[in-house]
């Protein structure tokens, strides 16, 4: 990563890789909240010069340490430093709203030393749109700044009459303040000695300020949590160095994305720009970390329910029971120049939501939140028959209908992402294929739990609706010449007849033939679609094909995570592995192990991926990639309704043990090891505390 990001709850800040936020940045570089920039200019100077960087650390998200030194200072023959004297340490994190930076000054010189060292903090309170040069429009203004004794504090009155200040404070006495706002600090040291000047960075919106901690007691309060969060969550441990490194990386990143707005924590979509509720991405991360932690799943589909659609509004795509797609806090937002407040432009979200609900209760067996989530279940259901489906075809469809909205309303939403095969876009409304699985896996999976909770004849209208829309999917869907399904049906219901990876998605659903979904599986780890790092999003052979493209022909490893849990439910081992094994191998030339949002879809004869320049990192979806690893390994498959998991285990090539320890299912948690024998793999149930059956086959 060109840039370093460390985030806490609703606060984070991005800066280049010396720690630094320069004037004149166009990256988007800032401390942000509420899609808000509240920082947007931040450089340290030594005796005005610009430190040279040493060492730059990313692997911790919620701590960041960067080492610098002075470059080699001399005027008209005369020394001023030498070269290296100084160390300068910088130490930063965010704990309960606010930015916590400590620069540590450490001179190496043999003899006592002095200088000048600045620090130059400004706010220009913009919001992520104008940020992003995404849109512009009607703006507040910066009021008059207040300066006191360490402290300072800029103001700005948005046009939407909201406040918004960023209060700046240090713990040291700053020997002049430049006529650029500046703060100076005369510095002297002896060798080996050091000084340390800590900062506090508070944004405050309406007058409502974070308090501030001591930070070495925040930093331990800090710390404690992720160890919670550790402890909480099931650990893995395999013989394969590569994989555990992986799997340690999704898990932490995945905590940092974590976010809590009142309904329980839920991951946010990524890292630096999506740092908000986010309908597809966080419902499809809260699926594939049931494995980890199922509570996560909870709050998401709290966090959904609480933003539900309730009216029927064009500018926000809006109508009764559909689920949110993104919801923005900043300036544009709450004056509805932009409809995200929240927008509900997504077709998958809704069916998704359902979805996690049903695999949420197989894995934990709470009938109870079933109960108390019933409202938001059958508003949602309402949504699927009555406006995601309004010509009753069965199908659920899309069509853009406010003026800043989105076109296409799938996980591939650029402009581009629906080809057909001689390169025309489709035109809408389009009905995707992974959205025809989706509703069809939330039908099919709700349906005895509704059942189970005496809503008999409802689940018999759920089954009867699901059979209908199998039966007209096999009919439409298919394509005979390529023995594989259409990316959709266009505004004419005509197949959109690329060959892509949204196929792969229904695997998990069970709505394909045995044959079909046999024909889906080996097509997707074929050359034209699978290139060694992973399932391409669009066949080297389709129209479209752009292994640069964001969607038709890159590799997404969210998008390979969901196919991968299709093919273990369906027992395509092999394929399933073929999977895995491209990803790791990708993720082995990331920095720090760490999946992208996605990259290029060159083939592995390049000898390492190749980036996508503007990927998200770390991104929820990618993180929890390497969580789906472990279900599909056990082919592990939780049933609450009747009190079993179903365990088919795999190990991948040059693993022989997979230790799972504490991996929460029904009324308590199950612990195993899988090991390589003579006749395939072995399990040894160490622990079963879940109340349920294990049948291991």
């Amino acid at each position: 990563m060109d840039y370093r990001v460390i985030k806490e709850n609703d606060l984070f800040l991005m800066t280049d890789r010396n720690g630094d936020i320069p004037e004149g940045d166009v990256s988007g570089q800032g401390l942000y909240t509420k899609d808000t920039r509240f920082i947007s200019r931040m450089e340290i100077r030594i005796n005005g010069q610009k430190p040279i960087l040493l060492s730059s650390a990313a692997d911790e998200n919620y701590i960041s340490t960067i080492r610098l030194t002075n470059p080699h200072m001399e005027e008209k023959g005369e020394l001023i430093l030498w070269r290296e004297s100084v160390e300068i340490e910088r130490t930063r994190f965010i704990y309960d709203g606010a930015l916590y930076e400590t620069f540590n000054l450490t001179s190496y010189y043999p003899k006592a030393i002095t200088f000048d060292f600045s620090v130059l903090l400004d706010a220009d309170f913009a919001d992520m749109f104008v940020v992003r040069g995404f849109q512009h429009g009607d703006l507040g203004r910066k009021t008059a700044e207040k300066s006191g004794q360490r402290e300072r504090v800029i103001g700005y009155l948005g046009a939407d009459d909201i406040r918004r200040e960023t209060k700046i404070k240090w713990d040291t006495n700053e020997s002049r303040i430049g006529e650029t706002g500046e703060l100076h600090f005369d510095v002297e040291l002896s060798h080996r000695e050091s000084h340390a000047i800590a900062f506090y960075i508070a944004p405050i919106v309406d007058g409502n300020e974070p308090q501030q901690h001591d930070p070495a007691e925040a930093m331990v309060k800090l710390r404690q949590s992720y160890a919670d969060w550790n402890g909480s969550s099931t650990s893995i441990q395999t013989d394969v160095p590569l994989f555990n490194k992986l799997h340690h990386r999704g898990v932490q990143d995945l905590r940092v994305l974590l976010t809590d707005i009142g309904y329980g924590a839920f991951p946010v979509a990524g890292l630096p720009w999506f740092s908000v509720p986010f309908g597809r991405d966080s419902l499809i991360t809260a699926l594939q970390m049931l494995s980890l932690n199922p509570q996560i799943a909870k709050g998401t589909l709290l966090t959904m329910a609480a933003y539900q659609g309730q009216n029927e509004d064009e500018w926000r795509d809006e109508q009764p029971g559909k689920v949110m797609h993104e919801i923005r806090y900043g300036e544009l937002a709450s004056t509805n120049q932009v409809p995200f407040t929240p927008y509900y432009g997504t077709i998958d979200a809704t069916p998704l939501f359902l979805l996690l609900a049903a695999e949420y209760y197989h894995w934990t067996g709470d009938a109870q939140f079933i109960k108390e989530l019933m409202p938001h279940l059958n508003a949602a259901l309402a949504w699927v028959k009555e406006y995601g489906d309004c010509d009753d075809d069965s199908f659920v469809e899309y069509y853009q209908k406010s003026s800043k909205g989105i076109a296409n309303q799938g996980w591939k939403d650029s402009a581009d992402s629906v080809v057909h095969r001689n390169g025309d876009y489709a035109e809408a409304p389009i009905a995707l294929v992974e959205v025809q699985g989706y509703v069809y896996q939330a039908l099919t999976r709700l349906a005895p739990i509704f059942k189970s909770l005496g809503h008999e004849e409802q689940a018999a209208g759920m089954e009867q609706d699901a059979e209908q829309l199998r039966v007209r999917f096999e009919r439409d869907f298919w394509m005979e010449d390529e023995q594989f399904y259409a990316i959709a049906l266009d505004k004419d219901k005509k197949r959109v007849d690329s060959v892509t990876s949204n196929s792969g998605h229904i695997l998990m659903s069970g709505i394909a033939s045995p044959e079909r979904a046999s024909a889906v599986a080996k097509r997707l780890v074929a050359p034209d679609m699978f290139g060694g790092y992973g399932i391409r999003t669009m066949s080297t052979e389709a129209a479209g094909y752009n292994p640069m493209s964001y969607h038709d022909g890159s590799v997404w490893p969210h998008d390979n995570s969901v196919c991968l849990l299709g093919l273990s439910y369906l027992g395509f081992q092999e394929e399933a592995i073929t999977v895995m094994q491209g990803l790791l191998n990708a993720a082995a030339k990331f920095e720090y192990y760490r999946l992208p949002e996605l990259f290029c879809g060159y083939d592995d004869s390049l000898g390492a991926p190749v980036p996508y320049p503007v990927a998200c990192s770390p991104q929820a979806w990618a993180a929890g990639t390497p969580l789906t690893f472990v279900q599909a390994l056990l082919g592990l498959q939780p049933n609450a309704l009747t009190k079993q998991i179903t365990i088919k285990p795999s190990l991948l090539q040059g693993m022989n043990e997979l230790l799972v320890e504490q991996m929460q299912i029904g009324s308590g948690a199950l612990s195993l090891r899988v090991t390589r024998g003579i006749n395939g793999p072995e399990v040894e149930i160490l622990s079963n505390l879940t109340g349920y059956e294990l049948l291991i086959s």
